[in-house]
């Protein structure tokens, strides 16, 4: 009897399982589930520890999904091992599981640096999971001094997360700003001023060096006291598995526009996949959340014989951060890549909208994000600039910035 099977069971894997069902309502998926969770929203886990979610409402998916959709998921095992050959998956107690096609969507992991004394360090925690998330609130209580190393997103939500159940937080970072993979500097002080002014301390262009027990030695010299360390320094493509089996991987596994890799039935989706990036004209690993899915539904309708692409993957990301939010999508090209830029500044607010070849190729916006999923739509779609009324796409931009001949297309002949 064929088989399906997916290794992970995250937002792609979510994805993956409702892509086969659109083709093939009845042959046995096995999802094999390195968790004891069902599928759930990662970027929830920081308003788990305010207070604002549960961990019922983090849920992804109901809780009948998998029964609905005849899957059989194994909890809590680790696939370790694929042959290609022989179409199998090893888990780490050894069972064998057959498979006729297979989607990798296992996800990442933390990065950690080999810091030395490491070892010597009792409450150390990485915040990715929800395992971590309830680990790290046994942790802390009022009177701790939690040390974060990273001020990337998945430090800086930790922060935000834990802040009212701390005495105190410090974040440190090599880079000399926050968020530095989505924002320039410009933008960055604005987010890093507000958090400031909420009570986190900076030490950025510093970082930890060494550790001894509740101390960490920083590069420039200056010792930090903590009770709590997190390390969020980074994250790496779960890709080994696949690249044991002989399988291209590059920082992600790479795939083309329907998911496949380069050996035959092998499917890969989500953050351990290295897919086009259209802004950029290039494979990059862009591990969000709306690309997971989208990358997971694509690869398992393929797998069940239907005939689905995605190739219009964008990074992008919303974030905020004690009410002041902030939106990025696409590529930031400057006067000197042939590309021009519209800027509207406010105190505590930037709009930065990027263009180059007569199209938007990416956005920041820090302050009112209303409307921002309108340029994204118009960045992931390549909408030519000239059918545009660019005035109202700077100020206001709707339906009605479209000129009457594409408006009506889009409202399938209705102004």
């Amino acid at each position: 009897m064929k088989s399906y099977v997916i290794i992970g069971n995250g937002v792609a894997a979510a994805g993956c399982i409702e892509g086969i069902r659109s083709v093939d309502k009845d042959t046995k998926i096995t999802v094999i589930s390195a968790e004891n969770h069902p599928v759930y929203c990662r970027p929830l886990i920081s308003y788990y520890l305010e207070n604002k979610t549960t961990l019922d409402k983090m849920s992804y998916r109901d809780a009948d999904f998998y029964e609905k959709n005849k899957c059989d998921v194994i909890y809590g095992k680790q696939a370790v091992k694929i042959d290609k050959d022989g179409k199998s998956v090893t888990l780490d107690d050894a069972t064998n599981i057959k498979y006729d096609s297979l989607c990798i969507a296992s996800g990442s992991s933390p990065f950690i640096p080999s810091f030395a004394g490491l070892e010597t360090v009792q409450n150390k925690f990485s915040f990715m999971t929800i395992d971590d998330t309830l680990a790290l609130e046994k942790a802390i209580t009022k009177e701790s001094k939690v040390l974060i190393i990273g001020a990337g997103l998945i430090g800086l939500k930790c922060a935000e997360g834990i802040l009212e159940k701390v005495a105190k937080i410090t974040v440190c970072d090599l880079s000399d700003r926050i968020l530095s993979s989505i924002l320039d500097d410009e933008c960055a002080a604005i987010m890093q001023k507000h958090l400031e002014e909420h009570g986190i301390k900076f030490m950025l262009g510093d970082t930890a060096e060494s550790f001894e027990i509740n101390t960490a030695k920083m590069k420039s010299g200056a010792s930090v006291d903590f009770d709590v360390l997190v390390l969020a320094v980074g994250v790496r493509a779960n890709t080994n598995i696949f690249k044991d089996a002989g399988g291209d991987v590059n920082r992600g596994i790479i795939i083309n526009d329907k998911m496949q890799t380069n050996i035959v039935d092998i499917y890969a989706a989500g953050d351990c996949s290295e897919g086009n990036d259209i802004t950029l004209g290039q494979k990059r690993v862009l591990a969000i959340l709306p690309n997971a899915y989208m990358q997971g539904f694509c690869a398992g309708a393929n797998m069940a014989g239907g005939s689905s692409l995605f190739y219009n993957a964008i990074p992008m990301n919303s974030i905020g951060f004690f009410g002041l939010h902030a939106m990025t999508a696409g590529s930031y090209y400057t006067e000197k890549e042939g590309g021009s830029v519209y800027e509207e500044k406010g105190e505590n607010s930037i709009k930065r909208l990027y263009m180059k070849d007569g199209v938007l190729t990416g956005y920041i916006i820090i302050g009112d994000v209303n409307r921002a999923g309108i340029y994204t739509s118009l960045v992931r779609e390549k909408t030519s600039l000239d059918t545009i009324n660019m005035d109202m796409l700077k100020k206001n931009p709707s339906l009605a910035m479209f000129f009457p001949e594409i408006r009506r297309k889009k409202l399938g002949g209705v102004i």
